[in-house]
């Protein structure tokens, strides 16, 4: 059977009864997902011929345009999608590598910040994603926090009660552990044909994939205004203040932005929402470039303010990240 991708013009042998995200990801086609559970809507596509089995449609689709969510479809007969053409398209290898636990540190009691040495190189673009497995049997994906040329890899792990993954990490991993790490994964990278401001945004450890694309802009030496806006609920749910203070020390142009959703705020942090902060700071963000990523509620509330404010849809890359229920293995 044959799947053919507009407009990309490519063309994917599969066999009956193939996912159609999986298919997609195999032949490394540029296609965006998140939550690979038909919940965030992310990879949404168009059937232009030909047929496929949905087990659930797009959560904003027209029930006339034919649109399917790509994790949720089943193909079963030679059919063409139509996929949004990217705007900038980068591959990179995917391989599977071994990571071996160098530190874990706890910066506030919900968060884990794990690095590892890698037994061979991994390559990715910053903002990118891989899926790693602590636990025999179980993959969680997780956002790499610093770029591929750095020494370790860090990853940044929300502990969730009840959690079997992220209760292993945090209390029975140790350093000397060792992980399977599988990727790169995800489409919400940086774009570096655009030269233009960034803003990104992120909510709680939305703040690694943040944390990589904005290290990545400002260490190649590019002088364009970087603007960083990091929301969390409470003054305890902030991390990583001495690494945004020394990155911004050292680039004049990335300004950081912390906001503070309850309580008192202090250390110069702002209080409100993430969205009222940008709606204040922001006439226009006209020729921007915006990175995403958090929770879906913040993602879609962020995502709807920029649009408000002149920021076309398609300059937006944004990562929701989703819980994974534990019951449920993620495929290898």
């Amino acid at each position: 059977m044959q799947l053919f991708v507009q407009p990309l013009g490519e063309s994917i042998e599969f066999e009956t009864g193939a996912n159609l995200l999986d298919t997609l990801r195999r032949a490394a086609i540029p296609i965006s997902y998140s939550c690979s559970s038909g919940r965030c809507g992310t990879c949404r596509c168009k059937v232009i011929a030909g047929s496929v089995e949905v087990t659930s449609a797009s959560p904003d689709a027209d029930p006339d345009d034919a649109t399917v969510l790509a994790c949720q479809a089943t193909l079963t007969d030679h059919c063409t999608i139509e996929i949004p053409e990217p705007d900038e398209i980068v591959v990179h290898p995917a391989r599977i590598v071994k990571g071996t636990v160098v530190s874990i540190d706890a910066p506030v009691s919900d968060v884990r910040v794990v690095r590892m040495s890698l037994n061979r190189t991994l390559s990715f673009s910053p903002g990118q994603y891989a899926s790693v497995q602590f636990v025999p049997g179980r993959e969680r994906p997780y956002s790499m926090a610093g770029v591929d040329t750095d020494e370790l890899i860090e990853f940044h792990i929300r502990i969730v009660p009840g959690g079997v993954v992220s209760e292993h990490v945090a209390n029975e991993l140790k350093c000397g552990d060792t992980a399977r790490i599988s990727g790169p994964l995800g489409t919400s990278y940086l774009r570096r044909q655009h030269d233009g401001p960034v803003i990104c945004v992120a909510g709680g450890t939305g703040l690694a994939p943040v944390l990589s694309i904005t290290r990545a802009i400002l260490e190649a030496g590019d002088r364009r205004a970087v603007h960083l806006y990091f929301g969390v609920r409470s003054e305890a749910d902030v991390y990583g203040a001495q690494t945004l203070a020394a990155i911004t020390q050292r680039f004049p142009n990335l300004s950081v932005h912390t906001v503070i959703a309850t309580g008192p705020s202090r250390d110069g942090h702002r209080a409100g929402l993430v969205t009222d902060a940008i709606d204040s700071d922001w006439t226009t963000l006209d020729g921007f470039r915006s990175y995403v990523c958090g929770s879906p509620p913040m993602v879609d509330a962020v995502r709807q303010t920029l649009i408000e404010k002149g920021l076309s849809a398609e300059h937006i890359y944004a990562d929701a990240f989703f819980a994974q229920p534990d019951a449920i293995p993620l495929p290898a």
